[in-house]
């Protein structure tokens, strides 16, 4: 079995473009050496769970791209199991597009970010919402938060396809006030 993020993403039209830009068979061989399951190891988990805050895309059925920011408290994303995360969705604008586009075409991509750390991590899968009524037995944990907390409207659960982490080049650090204020001793 062969890495499966790209597998997902190394599309003829992706080989063709590197073959133009001449670097197609080193990133062949690169691809030799990724890890052949996408499982969520300590690294992942780690990195997923102390973020604040990710960008997450889904397709409308018209076929266009739509690129949605989440956030909430350190740690709001939950890795459930190696191949699994959930994550409380608040309320927001009430356009509800991302959960639209859900409904016909259930895969996501999520952009996982440390600006101070520089660190990337892009995450492919198929997402799947619940309301507070309707949460399965094995998530039954987010539910007192689900119910006593008013900006609460659902819960996104993602089944992994693939994930990969992403070169730190061209990443500008950026740093929370905490961060700043940690590097800064104030």
């Amino acid at each position: 079995m062969a890495h499966r993020f790209s597998e997902l993403t190394f599309t003829p039209s992706v080989i063709r473009v590197q073959e133009h830009f001449g670097t197609a068979a080193r990133v062949s061989e690169v691809r030799k050496r990724m890890p052949e399951f996408d499982v969520f190891s300590s690294r992942e988990i780690e990195f997923i769970q102390a973020r604040d805050s990710f960008y997450m895309a889904t397709v409308s059925e018209n076929g266009w791209p739509y690129i949605q920011h989440r956030g909430g408290e350190t740690g709001f994303i939950k890795v459930l199991d190696e191949t699994s995360i959930a994550f409380l969705n608040y309320s927001g604008n009430g356009q509800y597009q991302s959960q639209g586009n859900f409904i016909a075409e259930n895969r996501v991509a999520l952009f996982l970010m440390s600006y101070s750390q520089k660190r990337r991590l892009k995450l492919l899968g198929r997402a799947e919402m619940f309301t507070a009524e309707k949460l399965p037995a094995e998530l039954n944990f987010f539910k007192t938060e689900m119910h006593t907390n008013p900006r609460v409207e659902s819960l996104i659960r993602i089944q992994l396809e693939a994930f990969d982490w992403n070169c730190p080049q061209y990443i500008t650090p950026r740093y929370t006030e905490a961060e700043l204020a940690e590097r800064t001793g104030e």
